[in-house]
């Protein structure tokens, strides 16, 4: 038997033992068993659901007025782990890789890869945080762009005087010529 495990600073009692670290070491040691033995579906719902488990203080943080993620473990032909609409974890072909993948348009891309949980944790991290970004983005409305005022040219003032002098002299001209011929 071996002894249990104490702290430093109180010698003789056994430090706490969180029941969610044991449970996630026991779906370790079983899917590892799992892995290893005809069930292999199973094996990916269990690996799936410590991934899940290994996001809660991730999805813990996202504030609640955002709900652009809907995270979930879905149980069909292939098991995945929803992240969002359009991205998810599925596991390899070795049962063991997850893969996180975004489906676009133009088809689907592998964000990452890796065996370790640790690094698709900082993945989805990655990820979470540049959807909220853009989510920022769209519900910020920008100003729309002003045209600057532009005062209309000025015109000067020296040609219409020339003009109306002109044409004011010319009416004078006539109105004195009409005068003259009827006087005479």
């Amino acid at each position: 038997m071996s002894e249990p495990e104490t702290s430093g600073t109180h010698p003789g009692q056994p430090r706490p033992v969180r029941l969610r670290d044991a449970l996630l070491r026991a779906r370790i040691e079983a899917a590892d068993r799992t892995g290893v033995v005809v069930d292999l579906r199973d094996a990916e719902v269990a690996r799936l659901e410590i991934l899940n488990d290994a996001l809660d203080p991730l999805f813990a943080q996202v504030p609640d007025q955002v709900d652009l993620f809907d995270r979930g473990v879905s149980q069909g032909d292939t098991p995945r782990l929803w992240i969002d609409v359009v991205a998810h974890i599925v596991m390899g072909r070795d049962k063991r890789m997850y893969r996180f993948v975004q489906d676009t348009r133009f088809g689907r891309i592998v964000l990452a890869e890796s065996h370790d949980t640790a690094a698709i944790v900082e993945a989805v991290t990655d990820y979470v945080a540049r959807r909220m970004v853009e989510r920022e983005r769209a519900m910020v409305v920008p100003p729309e762009p002003q045209a600057p005022v532009v005062a209309p040219p000025r015109r000067s003032r020296f040609w219409p005087f020339v003009f109306g002098f002109v044409l004011g002299a010319a009416a004078l001209f006539g109105v004195a010529v009409l005068a003259a011929l009827r006087s005479w």
